[in-house]
């Protein structure tokens, strides 16, 4: 089987910019979640790094350490963990964490006394989506609670953030009054966050109120637009990644291709999927476990190279996304995690 994910971290430093560009003076995380959206770490990071970023958005502690082995001055948070272990190993790699109970702000707290160090967290309230958080009507004892912690010395409230549904305008602006309140009571009890962060790719794009002091965006620095948005040419983004595989077969009818759905294809993108060959834009017929095949061209030959998403004349993961009734990140995280990656400066 031929097939590679192609990254090209030139379209990787072209976004960096224009993610800076567009939300300024807010600040952009970059989240580098499952593998930089299969993108790989290391290389994305660096990368990152060079162009300057100070803040990364790591989602689990593992990824985190990770994180800070490559970007010993940066700011990486990390706000999915488990219990006291990962609260140990996230004071360990000095990683701001994200606390979204209050059960998880008192292991932070304990871990921070064991270790006599001052835990930096980042308070999440839970606006309407329900992904975590602490519920709006349990906030104030929470905020009180934090800012007796802070005045102890084991955590430092570095920020307040939550995510939104990006569902509708209408819900996004709720859930960004119910932020402001909880901003405000935080202030109230006393503590003075220094981040304040709710929107992700989309919000920070179109809606420069949901700005605040910082944005998480994952999605849009790997140039994978949302679905029924912009298209990635309007948003000003590059495409970092493409799926590519060669020919291994050529028959009188059909071309064999070397990627199957073991690389992380969906086996049902077949009459959906089309590939950019050399023949021009051909449909997928079938897609096996290591194979695929596609309709015959004149001049086909083994070892021609064709895409299967990503770069133009390609379908963008997002274009195929929506044909499939899913998201461009689904399209991408799905790539197998042993799929081999090459990168071009």
């Amino acid at each position: 089987m031929s097939a590679e994910f192609v990254v090209d971290l030139a379209a990787l430093s072209a976004n960096i910019r224009t993610v800076r560009e567009r939300v300024a003076p807010a600040e952009a995380m970059l989240v580098v979640k499952d593998d930089a959206y299969r993108h790989g770490l290391d290389s994305v990071v660096s990368r990152a790094v060079a162009e300057g970023v100070t803040w990364f958005g790591a989602l689990d502690v593992c990824t985190g350490v990770a994180v800070r082995a490559l970007a010993p001055d940066a700011r990486v948070f990390a706000w999915m963990l488990a219990g006291r272990d990962d609260v140990a190993d996230a004071l360990g790699a000095r990683l701001d964490i994200g606390v979204g109970s209050a059960a998880l702000l008192e292991d932070v707290a304990a871990v921070a006394q064991t270790r006599a160090v001052t835990a930096d967290v980042h308070l999440k309230i839970d606006t309407g989506l329900h992904r975590n958080g602490v519920r709006p009507e349990e906030w104030p004892v929470f905020v009180d609670r934090a800012a007796q912690l802070e005045a102890l010395g084991l955590v430092r409230v570095v920020g307040i953030w939550s995510h939104i549904g990006e569902a509708s305008d209408a819900d996004d602006d709720d859930a960004r009054a119910v932020f402001d309140a909880a901003v405000a009571q935080a202030r109230a009890a006393g503590l003075a966050p220094q981040k304040l962060h709710l929107a992700a790719s989309a919000a920070a794009f179109a809606r420069p109120e949901f700005r605040y002091d910082m944005v998480r965006i994952g999605a849009f620095h790997y140039g994978i637009r949302s679905a029924d948005g912009p298209s990635e040419a309007e948003l000003g983004l590059a495409i970092v990644g493409s799926l590519q595989a060669e020919v291994e077969k050529v028959g009188r009818k059909d071309t064999i291709i070397g990627a199957g759905y073991v690389t992380g294809l969906m086996s049902t993108a077949a009459g959906v999927l089309t590939a950019a060959t050399p023949g021009g834009r051909l449909p997928v017929t079938e897609i096996a476990a290591e194979t695929l095949r596609i309709p015959h061209w004149d001049n086909a030959e083994a070892g021609q190279v064709v895409t299967l998403f990503g770069t133009a004349p390609a379908d963008s993961a997002t274009d195929l996304a929506e044909r499939l009734g899913t998201i461009g990140e689904e399209i991408v995280l799905r790539l197998a995690s042993d799929l081999p990656r090459t990168y071009r400066a």
